[in-house]
């Protein structure tokens, strides 16, 4: 592993309910070394956010989770957490599929999209104390090697879809390793700007005019992100010219 301390401790599971709940778990009990990933080739109760279920095939996909503790970093700036997640995944799937020229970009608030179809979810919980967090499990499943998905799962795809061949996952994990680290360096040394300018270069819907549906109206609102605050809040400015805020589950893209 080419990395200082992201990915250089491993625990690999044939399978477990949810790495995310497994690395909470570790951290009630034990010391873990910072950067520790947990990697699972199954998990029998996939989380995602706000409650949503994870459905993956067993051994085809890089389900794992990762330990950090950010102590530097306050509650009203944890998005940032997921800012460099999403952008670690982003370009290390950019990295082994770039022969392909797949549009990949990071879908608000906890997505990658390759053209327009989901292909990683993130799932990123925190433990507070003093208005700073104390550690953090980022958690994503990247679909790698799976063909076939579930019939309801109708928007979803794969590296080995796009790129019509199997990838070392080992690789992958190695990669987005990398990738991490040299991200949370930034975040560590508070080059917040180039973290959000290179977030908002990759994200879906900013300064491109896409519909969103606001869940409690089932309004359909025509305009473009204008913004992504630190604390996960998106602005949206619609084609009339006003600002509107939202924040998770408060909205749907309309892809």
């Amino acid at each position: 592993m080419e990395t200082i301390f992201i990915g250089k401790h491993c625990i690999r599971l044939k399978e477990t309910e949810s790495t995310n709940s497994f690395a909470i778990e570790l951290l009630k009990n034990n010391n873990i070394p910072d950067g520790t990933i947990i990697l699972t080739d199954k998990q029998t109760n996939g989380r995602g956010q706000r409650g949503n279920t994870w459905h993956s095939e067993p051994g085809a996909n890089l389900i794992c989770s990762l330990i950090v503790y950010p102590k530097f970093l306050s509650v009203t700036d944890h998005f940032l957490l997921s800012k460099i997640t999403a952008l670690s995944i982003q370009k290390t799937i950019q990295f082994f599929i770039i022969e392909s020229n797949q549009l990949v970009k990071i879908k608000w608030p906890n997505d990658i999209l390759v053209n327009n179809k989901k292909i990683c979810g993130i799932l990123i919980e925190n433990t507070i104390q003093k208005n700073k967090l104390k550690n953090s499990v980022i958690g994503f499943g990247l679909n790698v090697n799976q063909i076939d998905f579930p019939e309801y799962l109708t928007n979803t795809t794969s590296m080995a879809k796009i790129a019509s061949t199997t990838f070392d996952k080992e690789l992958i994990l190695e990669k987005f390793c990398v990738y991490f680290e040299s991200f949370y360096t930034k975040l560590l040394n508070s080059k917040i700007s180039l973290i959000n300018e290179s977030y908002l270069e990759n994200l879906f819907g900013y300064n491109q005019i896409i519909s969103i549906k606001e869940v409690s109206s089932n309004e359909i609102l025509i305009g473009k992100i204008k913004k992504i605050k630190n604390d996960g809040e998106l602005i949206f400015l619609t084609k009339d010219n006003f600002e509107r805020k939202y924040l998770f589950k408060e909205i749907e893209f309309i892809i």
